[in-house]
This record gives structure tokens, sequence and C-alpha cells, in this order.
């Protein structure tokens, strides 16, 4: 394979494998924060001025340690890519890419669920039962995106 081939072909594979770990990421979140989750906790569970502003003060601390967790993802799917052009194959560099890169997608993962949580404590238990079975329907539905 010539050298301008191989590089197009790495260039390629490392976009995928950024798209597919950003994917895999989101296929963990339960719904997507500011969108479904958040129609459900202002639209549908009829809460409280009192909670509202509770909601909206652990939704002010979630989106900044949210960006931040994102762009440690998004760091670490850029070295994935260098580490597969470097090597083109499964070396100790893409190894430890891919694993750093599992690390940031966990790290998101757990500090979603967290803000998951902190919210639900905010609610009325009958609240919680809305809540608990939305929850619920976005990690067992099937992927429409």
């Amino acid at each position: 394979m010539g050298a301008a081939l191989r590089y197009v072909v790495v260039a390629v594979v490392s976009a995928a494998v950024a798209l597919a770990a950003s994917h895999f990421a989101r296929g963990f979140m339960p719904m997507q924060h500011g969108s479904e989750l958040h129609q459900l906790m202002h639209e549908r569970l009829d809460l409280s001025a009192e909670q509202k502003q509770e909601i909206d003060r652990l939704e002010a601390d979630f989106a900044g340690k949210r960006r931040n967790l994102d762009e440690r993802l998004r760091a670490s799917n850029a070295d994935l890519a260098r580490a597969i052009e470097s090597e083109h194959q499964i070396g100790p560099k893409v190894t430890g890419a891919v694993d750093a890169s599992h690390m940031a997608m966990g790290e998101l993962q757990k500090a979603t669920l967290a803000h998951v949580f902190a919210m639900r404590a905010v609610l009325t238990p009958e609240q919680q039962v809305i809540f608990d079975r939305e929850i619920a329907r976005a990690l067992t539905a099937p992927d429409h995106r």
C-alpha cells in the first residue's frame, strides 16, 4: 500500500473511531441532557418554584462538568487518532489510547448519572415515579438517531 493511500486509510479509520466513541458515550447517557431530560424536568413534572431553582442550580453546575468531560473525551479521541496514525496496528500506543478513551467515556457516564440522581433527589415521590419510568424508557428504547 502506498504512503498516500495509507494516510487516507488512517484518516478515515481515525474519523470512524472518533465517531464511534462519541456515539458509544451518548448511548450510555440517560436521555440527551438538555433535550428530553430538560423537557421532562421542566414541562412534565409540575415542579414547585423551589424545585425549579434547585434543578436550575444542578443543571448549571453540571454544564461546566459536562464541558470539561466532553473536552477530555475529544482529546482522548484525538490521541487515539494519532496513535493509529503512528502504529497502523493495535500496538501499545493504540491500546493505551483506547483505554484512555474508555476512561473518559466512563467518567462522563458516571458524572451524568450522578447528575440524574441529584435531580431525582429534588423530586417528590410522585414525581420520582414518572422520572424513573422515563429514564428507564430512555435507556431501553431502540436508538432512533
